[in-house]
């Protein structure tokens, strides 16, 4: 794929252009698009025309721009991500039921938490994880399950690129992650939110490695925290015999 002038590949912006989107950005104007992506606005317009006509985007009446339902529907085809949503629905509709919180199921990705799907209760507790959100590992349940349970390599790859992040936020962190493993479950209290506490629970491969985590945010210190982290501990289990993967 050709270079611009710039050094970088079409491939690169198109890339930057659905990237600029998020959580607190769903929409955007052509300005702000071509500012977070870095982009001449020129050339954002001629990309966007491409994007809307592929419905990869989609602009309204107002000339706001948003994410085309076709990248929602493509995204939702991948097999390991539809495998997993599927395998965890039923028992991520009981711990909702059950707890009357919201409940999680995330992986590992590029550094950070990302929420691939999220079951809503009425009257829950303040949650902030959003579907196709992204949250700091270091300050969640989620973030500390997945990578206590993650292979020696992810790891130490980690801490070499946040080891600064981590000895601020856990600066007992082996000792931190080694009680992880020993309980099965991790919880935080008051990281993201002051009156919560985030509990979250691995989903284990045959070796007794992540393969994602199921999770709630209970009220802190009302006693929620072991029955939450019973259920999320037998929720996994059922998980992963659902995808077919035995008992450790």
């Amino acid at each position: 794929m050709a270079n611009s002038p710039s050094g970088d590949s079409m491939l690169d912006r198109l890339v930057r252009i659905l990237d600029a989107f998020d959580a607190h950005n769903p929409q955007l104007t052509v300005s702000a698009l071509s500012r977070r992506a870095d982009i001449p606005k020129a050339t954002t317009y001629r990309l966007l025309d491409e994007l809307v006509s592929h419905d990869l985007l989609a602009r309204d009446n107002t000339g706001q721009v948003r994410l085309g339902l076709r990248l929602w529907e493509l995204a939702n085809r991948s097999a390991a991500t539809y495998d997993l949503r599927t395998a965890a629905l039923p028992f991520m509709e009981d711990i909702n039921q059950l707890l009357g919180q919201n409940t999680q199921l995330s992986v590992l990705h590029q550094d950070e938490v990302l929420i691939i799907e999220r079951l809503s209760r009425p009257g829950s507790v303040v949650n902030q994880a959003n579907v196709a959100g992204r949250m700091p590992v270091h300050r969640t349940s989620m973030g500390m399950a997945l990578l206590a349970f993650s292979r020696p390599e992810i790891i130490r790859g980690f801490l070499e690129r946040h080891r600064e992040l981590m000895t601020a936020a856990h600066p007992d962190f082996h000792a931190e992650i080694a009680e992880i493993r020993r309980i099965g479950f991790a919880s935080l209290d008051g990281f993201i939110d002051s009156e919560t506490t985030g509990v979250a629970a691995p989903i284990l491969d045959e070796a007794g490695y992540q393969v994602a985590v199921i999770s709630v945010v209970v009220p802190r210190d009302t006693g929620a925290l072991q029955p939450a982290a019973l259920a999320l501990r037998t929720a996994a289990r059922g998980i992963a015999r659902a995808l077919h993967i035995r008992d450790n």
